[in-house]
């Protein structure tokens, strides 16, 4: 039997003390400002774009975040792989003063992310290339910058090769960007790394604090520590001195003994605040706030996964990074408000599929509770089949970013570790996904199959002895693995395999810690046999019963990572298709169907949910839309086997028409009523499927359904009501009356009757208009198929309703959002 102890990991969200919010940059040093403002932007490759000399008065002015091919139109011409929307190559310029009193700091320049292949000028001189665009990368342009002049930072982004991946990515620097200044002696870049261990109800907070020194001389300095409670109360204090040599990294390390801690939970993410001060005499040389948290884990080959001794299963589910008609630009509220509604749903995890994500993201984690495993690779040294023309169709491409990973793989996934180390909610490091995807490009024998081999996976033809060898599989994952442990000694290694059985003949699954199953939960029981030592859970699954089923049935399977948690753009269809639409949550962090299909399995809080459909017979529609279900949609004698995860809460009909309605709950029965009749008898959960349905004749009014508890009592209920026409537009969120200048106002908008019933069924053209110091980012209705203009301020509801993104300036004052559509009455709201 194998089991692990992890160290608890202690998170680090890096602000400059006392002056900026917890997004502020992350490098753990100096001080960071936020530079998003008032840049300048041109798509194409512009000649002299990094000199003084050029003109560019008539560029686009934008502010960051930025992607700008969520911007450029849809089109058939353009590959299903990144949701039919361009790359192209583009040019930002900044004029950025740095004040005279600046002489003598260093000056550094910090992009949380630019994708991709990026170059990045100060004055007309090159500081670097940064070729991932997705790890955050930090600059030091001290040697070129103008003290009290106008300085001219200037980035050149090339995504010519658009199709690089298999799903959409955005171009551009679409995350936030800073200007960092500091002490030639500081704490180094990400350079606060703290592991508590625990000493039985006790803990030891081990903190390795880097130093930096840019000066000639070595220099005497004092390192000090506080540690608040959550409460802000002085838990525990540590002073240090030591000498920091000249033009060299140093080192010191301290201990903060802390009695029964509040621990970070799922239930009660408990956070601590680290104070880190660098001194000479009376003079603080550089300080940071480190955000903090306290947990342990345990990974057992028997018995699963414990967070603080608690043996649990994990509810996890893979999100992609675009949020939609944002594209890869997604602002922090809009990510908080997904977040809470996937843990409304009973998620506990999430998994970055498959890169690392924004700053934002795992610092919400922290702080509303969510496990993380932080991923880092799509591929490695070979490209994977980008598809080009709908979704495993036609032929495929193989742009990718294999190209530079053997110089840039080893520094790129230790700036990952060291940014994101000290963040309580990650509890595991992912080196790859798929990457053992047969003959995609590895081939083994094993996949010609066999009796014994027990491979499941779709094997392409069989072994191809001209393919590149599987066994290079386990000499990369051993030097990854090495990688990870060099900069993290708390947390386990992992991927996620997809062709384990190929895999299995390699070193690759056994250089691993935990062993993440991509879709082959049909091993779990034969390799649990042949390998008792290792620990197993589901990387990346599909969204059906049977395959938590396979997690709920064996102790020794401590979770699943949904594909996926929230629709997401590319990996599309044939078009029309905008995107993967297999998602919890749809575009507009809606909740979908499924998504109250997966609640009924994942919440411990009781709840039900009524969804309809037209009873299929033979030659019936899938209601699944995404493109695993267009294969089922095109099969002329599909037969539905199973009642749907997919059905919609629409009651409109045509009088008499046999309707089948399916109940998602997690109560032990269920009963129907319709006009305050039964017309669905008491029925018990179906354990085989997890659904609940009747098949009864359609009549318009009020269908409810009651969840009871095994002795009849009422404990969960839903109700759909049958709608008129549309009547008029309805907002039905709250707005936050304490938004700030640059925050984004989610509002969401429904059609309804004259009764105020939404209209499911509605596809009315909506157009918002704006007064006031504010803007529109988009609309969005989550249709995947509509292909239209998503730059305008018009937009089609789909299933009646969309959400609107708008974002305040800088003076938000009197702020109205109006929605008009013809017919409908009209609405607005006022931004305080």
């Amino acid at each position: 039997m194998k089991s692990i102890n992890i160290l608890p990991a202690f998170a680090i969200v890096c602000l400059f003390f006392l002056a900026l919010t917890p997004s502020a940059a992350q490098v753990s040093f100096g001080s960071p400002e936020l530079i998003n403002n008032s840049w300048l932007f041109q798509l194409g490759d512009i000649p002299d774009a990094s000199s003084h000399s050029l003109d560019d008065s008539k560029w686009q002015a934008v502010d960051l975040p930025h992607d700008w091919s969520v911007q450029a139109p849809l089109s058939p011409s353009l590959a299903s792989a990144t949701g039919y929307l361009p790359g192209g190559i583009g040019w930002y310029r900044k004029h950025l003063s740095i004040p005279t009193e600046k002489s003598g700091d260093k000056v550094y320049l910090y992009f949380e992310g630019i994708y991709n292949r990026s170059e990045v000028f100060v004055n007309g001189q090159s500081l670097g290339k940064h070729p991932n665009g997705y790890v955050s990368f930090l600059l030091d342009a001290t040697p070129y910058i103008r003290y009290g002049q106008d300085n001219l930072i200037s980035v050149r982004v090339d995504h010519s090769q658009s199709v690089d991946s298999r799903w959409y990515t955005g171009s551009g620097i679409y995350r936030d960007a800073w200007v960092v200044y500091a002490n030639p002696i500081h704490i180094a870049e990400w350079g606060v790394y703290a592991y508590p261990e625990k000493q039985n109800k006790n803990y030891q907070l081990q903190v390795e604090v880097a130093l930096t020194n840019d000066t000639e001389n070595n220099q005497e300095v004092q390192v000090e520590h506080e540690l608040l409670s959550p409460e802000g109360l002085v838990v525990a204090t540590s002073s240090k001195s030591m000498s920091v040599k000249a033009h060299t990294n140093n080192q010191i390390q301290t201990s903060l003994k802390v009695k029964r801690p509040k621990l970070w939970s799922i239930d009660s993410p408990n956070l601590y605040t680290l104070r880190t001060r660098v001194l000479t005499g009376s003079e603080i040389l550089d300080e940071t706030i480190t955000t903090t948290g306290f947990r342990d884990f345990t990974f057992d080959a028997n018995r699963g996964f414990a967070l603080n001794g608690e043996w649990m299963k994990i509810k996890g589910v893979c999100l992609h990074h675009d949020g939609g008609v944002l594209g890869a630009a997604v602002p922090r509220a809009v990510w908080k408000r997904r977040l809470l509604t996937l843990k409304e749903l009973g998620v506990n995890a999430v998994r970055t599929s498959h890169n690392p994500q924004a700053p934002d993201l795992y610092e919400l984690c922290d702080e509303l509770g969510l496990l993380v495993l932080d991923e880092a690779f799509d591929e490695w040294e070979y490209p994977k089949r980008k598809w080009i023309e709908g979704w495993n169709v036609g032929t495929p491409g193989y742009q990718g970013s294999y190209d530079f990973f053997d110089e840039w793989a080893d520094k790129d996934l230790a700036n990952m570790i060291k940014r994101d180390r000290n963040h309580p909610s990650i509890f595991a490091w992912s080196i790859g996904n798929e990457v053992d995807y047969p003959n995609d490009p590895y081939s083994h024998p094993v996949l010609d199959g066999g009796e014994k081999t027990g491979f499941t996976q779709p094997i392409f033809g069989g072994y191809k002895e001209d393919a590149p060898d599987a066994n290079r599989l386990g000499d990369i994952a051993k030097r990854l693995v090495a990688v990870v442990k060099t900069y993290d000694r708390s947390r386990p290694t992992t991927a996620g395999l997809a062709g384990v059985a190929m895999s299995n003949q390699t070193e690759y699954p056994f250089a691993l810690d935990i062993t993440g199953y991509n879709y082959t939960e049909s091993l779990y029981d034969h390799d649990h046999d042949a390998y008792p030592n290792r620990v197993i859970f589901g990387s990346e699954n599909g969204h059906d019963y049977s395959a938590w089923e396979a997690v709920t049935s064996r102790d020794f399977v401590f979770g699943q990572f949904l594909w996926t948690g929230i629709d997401y753009l590319g990996e599309s269809g044939s078009w029309p298709s905008r995107g993967f639409y297999s998602g919890l949550l749809d575009f507009g962090g809606f909740i979908k169907p499924r998504g109250f299909f997966r609640q009924s399995l994942w919440s411990d809080q009781p709840m039900a949910y009524l969804g309809t459909y037209p009873t299929p017979g033979k030659g019936s529609k899938n209601q699944a839309e995404d493109v695993w279900s267009q294969l089922d949609a095109d099969n002329e004698d599909y037969e539905e086997t199973t009642p749907s995860k997919d059905a919609w809460a629409i009651w409109n009909y045509s009088e008499g028409q046999l309707i089948r309605v399916v109940c998602y709950t997690n109560a032990a029965q269920a009963e129907l009523y319709l006009n305050d009749e039964l017309v669905g008898e008491r029925k018990s959960y179906d354990s085989t499927n997890g659904i609940i349905y009747w098949d009864i004749p359609y009549t318009k009014g009020k269908l409810e359904v009651l969840g009871l508890d095994q002795e009849g009592n009422t404990i969960s209920k839903d109700a759909i009501v049958s709608s008129d026409r549309p009547e008029a537009l309805k907002i039905i969120s709250e707005i936050p009356d304490n938004l700030e200048p640059g925050d984004v106002a989610q509002i969401i908008l429904q059609v309804v009757d004259k009764d105020g019933v939404p209209v499911m069924l509605s596809d009315n053209e909506v157009t918002c208009s704006i007064t006031g110091d504010a803007f529109l980012l988009g609309l969005e209705a989550s249709n995947n198929k509509d292909m239209s203009d998503y730059t305008d301020n018009k937009h089609r509801v789909y299933h009646g309703r969309l959400i609107a993104y708008v974002k305040l300036g800088s003076d938000p004052k009197d702020v109205i959002v109006r929605f008009s559509s013809p017919w409908l009455k009209p609405t607005e709201v006022k931004i305080k």
